[in-house]
């Protein structure tokens, strides 16, 4: 029997020498640049760091505008009863703030309104024949309502104010008056507000100065950022807050709240 010789695989020899060597080379190379980027980041001049802080400013102010109405009402069986029922009311309420000093241009009528009023009749009855209740309910008129409502701008708030309280007199005169409660306004509000946000930005470089102070030798730099926040307008004492802003017109005396947020750079 004849024996065949059996094939060999080739097998490539790579000496350890060459491969520690390019492990090592590798190992060089990754720590060269470690090195290098972490001097780099030493080297590097760090950010400047800046300071935010918030400044405030109050103020109390007196309004200077006053408005307000009063409402006249009237009945009469008809519309045109009641529009001249109406008519005579608010001529005499007319004739009363004229006696009070208020100037025509002072004062303000609108328009007239007039509506049927119904009063709602119910009724129970019994099917005949049956035991079954049944209800019902119908209108029926009982006559017209006219109504006018009188308004008055003016500067001379107490003179407003005292004919608010007394206009109801008109009562014992057979007039329906209603006297409704004055709105309050500052007209100067938008100087104001300038000179306010100007006051809240010097407090905002105070705290930061003595906040800075405070933390060693640092001063403050140049103010690099800013921005307006919300503008309460409170009735006097009053610690009301507001994400939207107040803007009270119940009170003759108010306190306005300025708020500015403000960022500077650290010296």
């Amino acid at each position: 029997m004849s024996t065949e010789p059996v094939p060999t695989k080739s097998v490539r020899r790579v000496s350890l020498p060459f491969l520690s060597a390019v492990a090592i080379a590798l190992g060089l190379a990754g720590s060269t640049f470690i090195a290098s980027h972490t001097w780099k980041e030493v080297r590097k001049k760090p950010d400047k760091n800046n300071i935010r802080i918030t400044g405030s400013a109050r103020k109390r102010i007196t309004s200077d505008l006053i408005e307000w109405s009063a409402t006249v009402e009237a009945q009469g069986a008809d519309r045109t009863a009641a529009y001249l029922a109406l008519k005579g009311g608010t001529e005499k309420a007319v004739a009363f703030l004229r006696a009070q000093g208020v100037k025509p241009d002072e004062l303000q009528t609108g328009s007239a309104s007039i509506t049927e009023e119904f009063d709602v009749i119910k009724e129970d009855k019994v099917l005949p024949g049956t035991n079954v209740p049944m209800r019902s309910e119908r209108k029926e008129s009982k006559g017209f309502k006219a109504s006018q409502t009188v308004t008055i701008s003016s500067t001379n708030i107490p003179q407003v104010e005292k004919a608010s309280r007394e206009i109801t007199t008109l009562l014992e005169q057979g007039v329906d008056v209603a006297s409704h409660d004055p709105n309050y306004y500052y007209t100067r509000l938008g100087e104001l507000k300038l000179e306010m946000l100007a006051e809240a930005a010097k407090d905002a470089r105070a705290r930061a100065e003595n906040i800075l102070s405070s933390a060693g030798n640092t001063g403050v730099g140049k103010l690099v950022y800013a921005d307006m926040g919300i503008i309460n307008i409170n009735a006097a004492n009053s610690t009301e807050t507001s994400n939207e802003g107040n803007n009270d017109t119940t009170s003759r005396d108010k306190d306005i709240i300025t708020i500015v947020h403000a960022e500077y750079e650290v010296k």
